[in-house]
């Protein structure tokens, strides 16, 4: 099989109203491994959260086997966990944060995520929400309540169910499939879903060159309000 090609950008904003961002992300275009991490706690340990999380992947070896790479990032995050924790501890307070991975083989990708960071892909001019937030709204839009775009504007839509370094255990979920030559996928924090729906997203995103699009979704947020900060990871399979 012919080794896929990919293309990337990658943008974090801090937003218009934090004075700190809690967001982290890492590309490993090496390793085809993409990172996005959303800290919880405050500007005193989300930072600190976020970037444990994506320290940990970044260490990570460049020549590990497909078959291997998510047993490895699995085991770096529980290692964030633990991390994380025992700073909570120390400090005598929450703190934690969200993760979503994507990672790509010659004919497949695979993502991890804990939290409401999210994954789309853009395949064929339709957009799929691939991931399944860990919220409390969530399980309102499982019951068929609402809508993922109307969860967003939820009074309670930024309580995360899942995090690293908050529980005793580390709980990640995961989803694969196949890729096809011409799939965009795009991971972000909810600094960006929160300001537009599925529908919206993938219009921005449809058609727009790699070298602008996470300008573009950026600037859409901090014209919006951009209350939160924001990050956007948009990756092309060639």
């Amino acid at each position: 099989m012919t080794p896929r090609q990919i293309r990337f950008n990658a943008k974090t904003h801090v937003g218009r109203i934090r004075k700190v961002n809690e967001d982290s992300i890492l590309v490993l275009p090496e390793h085809r491994i993409f990172v996005v991490s959303d800290g919880m706690g405050g500007h005193e340990g989300g930072d600190f959260a976020s970037r444990v999380v994506v320290d940990a992947i970044a260490v990570l070896p460049a020549d590990l086997p497909a078959t291997e790479k998510f047993g490895q990032i699995r085991a770096a995050l529980k290692s964030a966990h633990q991390m994380i924790r025992e700073e909570a501890q120390t400090r005598s307070s929450t703190i934690g944060a969200t993760v979503v991975c994507l990672v790509l083989s010659d004919d497949h990708f695979g993502v991890l995520w804990a939290g409401d960071s999210r994954v789309y892909r853009l395949r064929d001019g339709i957009i799929e929400l691939l991931t399944t937030d860990h919220s409390l709204v969530a399980v309102l839009v499982e019951a068929g309540q609402l809508s993922w775009d109307e969860a967003g504007n939820h009074p309670q839509a930024n309580a995360i169910t899942r995090a690293v370094g908050v529980g005793e255990a580390l709980e990640l979920d995961r989803v694969h499939g196949e890729l096809q030559p011409g799939d965009r996928f795009l991971l972000c924090s909810d600094g960006l879903n929160k300001y537009a729906p599925i529908a919206t997203l993938g219009q921005m995103i449809s058609g727009v060159p790699i070298e602008t699009v996470t300008d573009d979704l950026i600037q859409m947020v901090l014209d919006r309000g951009g209350a939160d900060n924001v990050s956007v990871i948009v990756v092309d399979v060639t």
